[in-house]
């Protein structure tokens, strides 16, 4: 027996009506932030935007410049990895300390006041690092280490700290646990359990992760140079406050072409452990 397809969608007023609502939500939001884009397209605004963009061709291809490039694109990936280095420092300690799963004592059901009061604290401070981000840290770390990578790599390392301590937590404690109880309750200890219950099943998605999180952080030692935290964004807020267009059109280009190559260097992993 063929029924005749409907003409009308049945759901087409749910939909209609959750897009309004969100209409109806998302615009006193974009009332409070003035959020004008129209405004770019202004008499007033195309002159200046062309200019701004003729200034960037051609790039800057100097010897003397490229080799300047050279050397703080290294300092760049230098201070990401740097910074990753320690966050993991920080995040991995915190992460076995702070995981229910590897607790021996909520093997009963529920975990020693002791142990819970400390996998709080933990994740209270998890929450605090991760809280504060980098670009703030690394205004203090410069006001107290002076101004150069230092402080980029300490402000990298205590927000990603913050940042893959959660993750990796949420990602232990949401993979399957058993093999881990088990181990635990056989009398295994806490980085044992870890190493051959936890670890072999959630190694991909924690590689993937941290490469991830590395990728992030050389985009955020970029924008920490322009609070004074060395690498590559240093010398492009240089080049940009002398209009030095073309000078910023190569930095750029060698900015993308970096987080290209963490793309591939992350894909290049995941197959590798999958």
């Amino acid at each position: 027996m063929n029924t005749a397809a409907p003409r009308r969608d049945p759901a087409w007023l749910a939909r209609v009506f959750w897009i309004g609502a969100a209409l109806v939500l998302l615009w006193p939001m974009l009332v409070a932030t003035e959020f004008r884009p129209w405004v770019l397209f202004g008499a007033d605004s195309r002159g200046p935007t062309l200019r701004f963009l003729a200034a960037f061709i051609p790039p800057a291809v100097g010897s003397e410049f490229l080799w300047l490039v050279a050397r703080e694109t290294w300092r760049t990936v230098a201070i990401a990895t740097a910074g990753i280095t320690l966050a993991l420092v920080i995040a991995i300690p915190a992460t076995l300390m702070s995981t229910r799963v590897l607790s021996v004592s909520a093997l009963s059901g529920r975990m020693a006041p002791v142990p819970a009061a400390l996998r709080q604290l933990l994740r209270w401070l998890l929450v605090l690092l991760r809280s504060v981000p980098e670009l703030v840290w690394a205004l203090v770390f410069v006001r107290v280490v002076g101004l150069g990578p230092t402080a980029g790599v300490l402000a990298i390392a205590l927000t990603y700290g913050g940042m893959l301590g959660k993750v990796y937590a949420d990602i232990l404690e949401s993979g399957e646990t058993q093999a881990t109880r088990n181990l635990l309750a056989n009398g295994s200890g806490r980085l044992q359990a870890f190493a051959y219950g936890m670890l072999p099943q959630n190694a991909a998605e924690l590689t993937s992760y941290t490469v991830y999180r590395w990728e992030c952080a050389i985009r955020s030692s970029v924008v920490l140079g322009f609070v004074g935290a060395g690498g590559l964004g240093q010398q492009l807020d240089n080049s940009t406050k002398m209009f030095a267009g073309g000078e910023v059109a190569t930095m750029l280009l060698v900015f993308v072409a970096l987080v290209a190559l963490a793309d591939r260097a992350s894909a290049w992993l995941r197959r590798a452990l999958a």
